[in-house]
C-alpha cells in the first residue's frame, strides 16, 4: 500500500510540475507576443548588485530606448548606440568611443531582440510565487540556465500579470552575487526623431575613436 501511495505521489508531483512548466511557458509566450506589438519601447530602470560575503552593495540607474533593431542605452555613465549596423560605445570619463559592427552569427552578441526576450532560449523554467507590489500582481517565473558553465545559479523573472510586461529580473550567481534590475517606467510607441539612433561624431570633438572593424 505504501509503495502504491509513493508511486501515486511521484506521478502527481510530476504532473503538477509539467502543468506549472506549461503555465510558465504560456506566460513567457504572452510576454514575447506583447513586446512584438510595440513600435518602440522606453524603459527607465534601477540596477542593484549585492554580495554580502564580499561586502559589495551597489546601485545604479539607467534607461533604454528600443525600436526594431536599433537602440540607445544609458547605463553607469556609458552610452551605447546601435543604429542597426554598427555599435557606438561612448565613455565620457575616458573621452573614448568604440565603434564595432554586429556579428549576427555570434550567439552571445547582445541584440535588441534579446534584451526583452532573453528567456526564450537556454533556460529551463518553472512557475514560481505571485507577489503584490503596490497593488500590482507580479508573477515570477524561475529560470535555470541549461549551460553548466553559466555563472548564474537561477533567475527570477517578474511579470506584471495584467500588462504582461517585465517588472524585474533577479539573478542569483553561483558566487553569491545577487543582481536586480527593476523597471521603474515602461512607455511604448513614443514619438521619435529621425536621427534618434544616429551617431554624430561632431558632438565629441576631443574623443579618441577606436574602430574595431
Amino acid at each position: 500500500m505504501n509503495k502504491i501511495l509513493s508511486i501515486a505521489l511521484l506521478l502527481l508531483a510530476g504532473f503538477t510540475t509539467n502543468a506549472q512548466d506549461k503555465k510558465a511557458k504560456d506566460l513567457l509566450d504572452q510576454v514575447t507576443a506583447k513586446i512584438k506589438t510595440y513600435d518602440n519601447v522606453t524603459i527607465d530602470f534601477k540596477y542593484t548588485l549585492n554580495n554580502s560575503k564580499e561586502n559589495i552593495n551597489k546601485e545604479s540607474k539607467g534607461n533604454l530606448l528600443l525600436e526594431g533593431n536599433k537602440y540607445v542605452l544609458n547605463f553607469m555613465g556609458v552610452t551605447k548606440i546601435f543604429d542597426g549596423k554598427k555599435s557606438y560605445t561612448i565613455v565620457p570619463e575616458d573621452e573614448e568611443i568604440t565603434i564595432s559592427s554586429l556579428n549576427e552569427k555570434d550567439e552571445n552578441a547582445i541584440t535588441p531582440s534579446k534584451m526583452l526576450t532573453f528567456f526564450n532560449t537556454g533556460y529551463k523554467f518553472t512557475w514560481d510565487i505571485l507577489q503584490d507590489v503596490k497593488g500590482r500582481k507580479i508573477q515570477y517565473i524561475k529560470l535555470i540556465p541549461t549551460n553548466p558553465k553559466d555563472q548564474r545559479k537561477e533567475i527570477l523573472l517578474g511579470i506584471d500579470s495584467q500588462t504582461k510586461n517585465i517588472y524585474n529580473v533577479i539573478e542569483m550567481g553561483k558566487n553569491g552575487t545577487k543582481t536586480t534590475l527593476t523597471v521603474n517606467s515602461f512607455k511604448t510607441n513614443q514619438p521619435l526623431s529621425k536621427n534618434q539612433f544616429t551617431f554624430v561624431a561632431s558632438k565629441y570633438p576631443n574623443y579618441y575613436i577606436n574602430k574595431i572593424d
